[in-house]
């Protein structure tokens, strides 16, 4: 038997989610500073059905150093924001800022 699906009501299965202005921001604040250090050299934005993400790379044909991604949890719930670095997850909270303090903290190695 033959089943007809409406690709509207396929789409509609993921809400879209962006960055918005403020945290497009704070992003690319944090980036700016990393690169005036030296350490971050390119950036990636993609948008997959229900997640944002945003990527930093040391080189840009490398795979990226930490993933920002913003990510729904329900339909009327806030979103999630998960901190990686390759498959390994260092943060999860429910704000942006909370997220983002992983990054900011560096070990120093004293010789």
């Amino acid at each position: 038997m033959t089943k007809v699906i409406r690709l509207a009501d396929l789409k509609r299965r993921h809400r879209d989610i962006f960055f918005n202005r403020r945290e497009l921001n704070q992003l690319l604040s944090l980036y700016s500073r990393r690169v005036a250090r030296g350490e971050w050299r390119d950036y990636a934005i993609d948008h997959k059905p229900g997640m944002a993400v945003f990527s930093v790379f040391r080189h840009s044909h490398e795979r990226p150093l930490y993933s920002i991604v913003k990510c729904t949890t329900g339909p009327d719930r806030p979103p999630d924001y998960v901190v990686l670095t390759g498959q390994k997850r260092l943060k999860l909270s429910k704000s942006i800022d909370d997220a983002l303090k992983v990054l900011d903290i560096q070990l120093r190695v004293v010789s």
